[in-house]
């Protein structure tokens, strides 16, 4: 008889799991610093996660400076699991299945230029943790995104389930500046404006979110996200058909952490990418704390139909833009 018949259920390990995919095909053109990018985000990542968190990296038919790269962080110990595709076959359908695959309740999704601060992790579990319904949460929070794909998140506030109202957040500035300067969309002038903020016992969030980087709840992967394949190397609204909406439908909340916890860093490295990564490795020598277990609470997600959510979400949104317009 085989003799792992015999053995014990296996136990979860990890309660988060971070996925990176990574194309990079060449060192030329476009791509000639992308190679330096991608080892900035993995060291941010591996640097700010704590042993609740493991990271699973998805080769997507990169070149070989990619590769074996991967396998010196393989074999270090400082990822958990590498995933080579031979072939690219689509940054969405590389995402998705290595997510299906993964066992961890939260599972966070991350494109290969993103920069991680010390915290991320935990303020993201924060929200999870403290706030019920909590489908998905970004690390990366934008004041432009309050009316994406986040009917959802628009319903439990007009039901009075979570507090709302517009704040100033000065310590966001500059840093939402540097997001936004990363798409080359218009800087914030106004340290003063406005954000959408949530709060719920004493936590607080913000309303909705982009989708470079996205923390969603297991479930979601075996419900609202299409069991199909997208067969689309990238954009084309991917990311909306298998990220954005399947969150929005599943009747969670889409947030982002009240304070900014990662940054969107383009194609090339820069001086304060570099600081930034600086100040994580004092900050993780710093501490030693064991990390506790997450008490999530538990999430079910709806399947409404289509056409009946498309219908609910003009709905929503008209009402709270009436009830709350926006400041």
């Amino acid at each position: 008889m085989n003799p792992q018949k015999q053995s014990k259920k296996i136990e979860l390990e990890f309660q988060h799991r971070l996925i990176i995919v990574v194309f990079i095909p060449s060192l030329e053109g476009y791509y000639k610093d992308v190679l330096e990018v991608f080892k900035l985000c993995l060291n941010s990542a591996i640097i700010t996660t704590n042993t609740n968190c493991a990271i699973t990296v998805v080769n997507n038919a990169s070149c070989e400076a990619v590769s074996e790269f991967l396998d010196q962080k393989l074999s270090a110990n400082d990822i958990d699991t590498v995933i080579h595709h031979k072939k690219n076959i689509g940054k969405i359908d590389a995402l998705i299945g290595a997510a299906r695959g993964s066992r961890e309740p939260i599972i966070t999704l991350s494109d290969v230029d993103i920069l991680f601060k010390q915290g991320w992790q935990e303020e993201t579990e924060k929200l999870f943790v403290n706030i019920k319904g909590v489908a998905s949460v970004s690390p990366i929070p934008c004041r432009n995104f309050k009316n994406y794909e986040t009917a959802s998140t628009l319903s439990r506030i007009l039901k009075k389930q979570v507090k709302f109202k517009y704040q100033s957040i000065p310590e966001n500035f500059e840093d939402h500046n540097r997001y936004l300067d990363s798409f080359h969309w218009q800087l914030d002038t106004d340290k003063n404006k406005k954000w959408p903020v949530i709060a719920f016992n004493g936590i607080k969030a913000i309303v909705g979110s982009g989708h470079q980087i996205l923390s969603m709840r297991r479930e979601l992967f075996f419900s609202t996200v299409p069991k199909e394949s997208s067969l689309i190397l990238v954009g084309n609204n991917s990311e909306f058909l298998y990220c954005d909406e399947p969150i929005n439908r599943s009747g969670g909340m889409r947030l982002a952490t009240y304070n900014n916890f990662a940054y969107h860093m383009g194609n090339t490295v820069e001086d304060w990418m570099r600081k930034v990564q600086g100040a994580n490795s004092e900050m993780s020598a710093l501490d030693t704390s064991v990390k506790a277990r997450l008490d999530l609470p538990n999430f079910s997600a709806k399947k409404p139909s289509k056409s009946w959510f498309r219908l609910k979400k003009r709905i929503v949104h008209r009402l709270f833009n009436l009830l709350y317009p926006k400041k």
